[in-house]
């Protein structure tokens, strides 16, 4: 079972391992967040994911995964990092009266240019991808630096939305010049193209996405996109509780990790799940 967090907001998980998913209520819907180092890290080495869940006013709200690239240095402290730098930017500016509070989708993207000067401060050329869900008015709208992905669900299970990784590998399959079975091993699968930290970062934002009452976000680090296909995870977070769908992606992800089958990718997992409406 997991963890209910109740309405206890901001949810900030900076390299973390949790042992069950936790609940929270944010922007009128449930939100269920997970993460966890990499199986096969021992000793000292930890968690270079981050999470958040945070609220924007009473009816608004954000969602954040953070992925420290690997093989920099201080990838942990980049996530962390960014992730501090763009929670600090949205709850400050929310802390404003009503009327005199400013657009989130500002708010998000002056917080994006925070968490890269934060990233870009730190020792040692360290990076990170930044994903985040905004959440308002029955809509979301995705912006993304990175191959941190995030897609939208309907209950019958078709995908009304996935960003492309920023990767080489992302964009041959967004090319069509490979299918997603052959970028799953892809050599190539773990190279980034575009992250926080580098020079020439940028910022993907998306078109506000209409949601219907049973639709569901999912945001995640290359984590479970590297171990698990698409139809997979859309068959388990299309319906039932929300809760047992992101307790079903981690059993999933995480055994493919560490069992024979391919691709079975090891790497730290995060997960963010969110739907209209209370828990169930």
């Amino acid at each position: 079972m997991g963890a209910d967090r109740g309405p206890e907001l901001p949810l900030v998980l900076l390299g973390d391992d949790l042992d069950a998913p936790h609940v929270v209520r944010v922007a009128g819907g449930t939100a269920v967040l997970y993460t966890h180092r990499s199986p096969l890290k021992g000793g000292d080495a930890g968690n270079e994911d981050a999470a958040a869940a945070l609220a924007y006013g009473d009816e608004a709200g954000a969602l954040i995964v953070a992925d420290g690239v690997g093989g920099h240095a201080v990838g942990d402290q980049a996530s962390a990092g960014a992730t501090q730098a763009l929670c600090t930017a949205i709850t400050e500016a929310g802390a404003a009266e009503t009327d005199a509070r400013r657009d989130l989708r500002d708010v998000v993207l002056d917080g994006f240019e925070l968490a890269n000067a934060a990233v870009s401060a730190l020792p040692g050329g360290a990076a990170t991808t930044l994903l985040v869900a905004e959440l308002r008015d029955g809509s979301v709208r995705i912006h993304h630096a990175g191959d941190s992905q995030a897609l939208v669900t309907g209950q019958r299970g078709r995908v009304k939305h996935q960003t492309t990784p920023h990767s080489p590998v992302g964009y041959a399959v967004e090319a069509g010049l490979l299918d997603e079975e052959a970028a799953m091993v892809h050599e190539d699968r773990h190279l980034v193209s575009n992250a926080l930290g580098a020079a020439d970062m940028h910022i993907e934002i998306g078109s506000p996405i209409p949601l219907a009452p049973r639709d569901t976000i999912l945001l995640a680090s290359d984590g479970l996109f590297d171990n698990l296909p698409l139809d997979e995870i859309v068959e388990i977070v299309r319906r039932g509780p929300l809760l047992r769908a992101v307790e079903r992606l981690v059993h999933g992800a995480r055994a493919r990790m560490t069992g024979d089958a391919a691709p079975g990718k090891p790497d730290d997992l995060t997960v963010i799940a969110w739907r209209p409406g209370p828990v169930r």
